[in-house]
């Protein structure tokens, strides 16, 4: 035990050191990468704000859009977000310019949500290299799940190779003596759904008779759409991002071809796809969801989508409920959101990580009933169920179980 019956001087050296003690353990209750401090946490973002795939622009609208509403409550923690976002213009080599400039000159604590498989892809080694997290990169591309290679990078929806197998399950239960056209973007987006399809199809990939892939620089799709029809498919997977989705769907239309039309969810957007395509030239379209409709009726009273719909009233009151593109920034959103306060006061980029892989039937407001979010330290897809559904009137109709994800690299 210690006495304080001392001499005046070492009695003060005494409490000296006991100040220094506690001080040392209180600073080491946190620990701080760059792009974190006491009062901030500062997160990266590329958005296509311009070229080709702008119309995800909204995605990181929205995302500022919700940290701005988070920093107004109080922040992660007591920290507040600094969310910077540049536009990569959907430019891999653009996308490889702004993130150096956000890594070594913002000084960036992650990089979250890059927008496109193409981006991703480019940045993935750099970030990898740096210890830089690439968290819930918007692409459903295998290779940003994979830990093994790549133990800085996750992504966030349906891996593309799940959503492959589905689509042919459904075709082989509806269409099973059909003829399959395919038109899928040349990327890892294309690729890897494709190679979904053709997994589950095994013995049956005879059904597919026609293939076109497509570059996102050319200006339309409707010669392909054309030579796609000439096969005499009746049966149609467009596996496009929401320009040339919409142009096929409008073509397609005008050809008079009425094929069992199965849309990627990744352009199944009422505002930035079917709307533009016309709503009369999208009867009837399939497709998969994970994500609540927020212009369907059926979630009126559901309590995730009363929070979302009142921080778009709040928030951002402008933009189109009917667009999947805002319903999946906010889920994105607040699931990153999510992981920074599970990450505490131990602010660095490895603990981010450990807490993303942790993740254990979190729900965020915006999925379906029966959808969750789980992740492990060997697992790094958090989404990897879906829904079928297809478009009647003004809206998708949801059909069938929840479809646990089959992955298979």
């Amino acid at each position: 035990m210690l006495s304080f019956c001392l001499r005046p001087t070492r009695r003060g050296a005494l409490f000296a050191l006991l100040a220094l003690v506690f001080a040392t353990e209180a600073f080491a209750q946190k620990a701080y990468d760059p792009g974190a401090s006491d009062s901030a946490i500062r997160i990266g973002n590329l958005m296509p704000y311009s070229g080709p795939a702008s119309a995800y622009a909204i995605v990181g609208r929205i995302e500022q859009a919700y940290f701005r509403m988070i920093n107004d409550q109080g922040g992660i923690n007591g920290r507040r977000i600094e969310f910077v976002s540049y536009d990569d213009a959907y430019s891999p080599a653009k996308a490889v310019e702004q993130t150096r400039k956000l890594v070594e000159s913002d000084e960036v604590l992650l990089m979250f949500s890059p927008m496109g498989t193409p981006s991703n892809a480019a940045i993935q080694k750099y970030l990898n290299a740096k210890g830089v997290p690439q968290l819930f990169a918007a692409s459903g591309a295998t290779r940003f799940g994979a830990p093994q290679a790549f133990p800085w990078t996750m992504g966030w929806q349906p891996p593309y190779q799940v959503e492959g197998r589905v689509y042919a399950k459904y075709i082989m239960a509806t269409k099973p003596n059909g003829r399959i056209a395919v038109l899928y973007q040349n990327d890892d987006l294309g690729r890897d759904l494709l190679k979904g399809l053709k997994d589950r199809l095994g013995d049956n990939t005879t059904m597919i008779v026609a293939e076109e892939s497509y570059e996102v620089t050319e200006p339309s799709a409707d010669n392909h759409i054309a030579r796609l029809k000439a096969s005499g498919a009746d049966v149609f997977v467009s596996i496009t991002t929401p320009k040339f989705a919409a142009q096929s769907i409008r073509r397609a239309a005008e050809m008079a071809w009425r094929p069992l039309y199965i849309q990627a969810l990744v352009s199944a957007s009422i505002g930035a796809v079917i709307r533009p395509a016309g709503l009369e030239n999208a009867q009837g379209l399939v497709s998969a969801a994970y994500n609540k409709d927020a212009a369907d009726p059926q979630w009126t009273d559901d309590p995730g989508m009363k929070r979302f719909h009142a921080f778009l009233d709040a928030y951002a009151p402008d933009v189109n409920r009917g667009d999947n593109s805002v319903v999946y920034g906010y889920g994105a959103a607040q699931c990153l959101v999510e992981v920074l306060r599970r990450a505490g006061d131990t602010l660095t980029r490895a603990n981010v990580m450990r807490q993303a892989a942790s993740l254990k039937g979190y729900a965020p407001d915006t999925l379906l009933p029966g959808i969750t979010i789980t992740t492990a330290p060997d697992d790094f897809h958090p989404i990897e169920q879906l829904r079928m559904m297809r478009f009647s009137g003004d809206h998708w109709e949801l059909f069938g179980p929840v479809i646990e994800g089959e992955l298979r690299n």
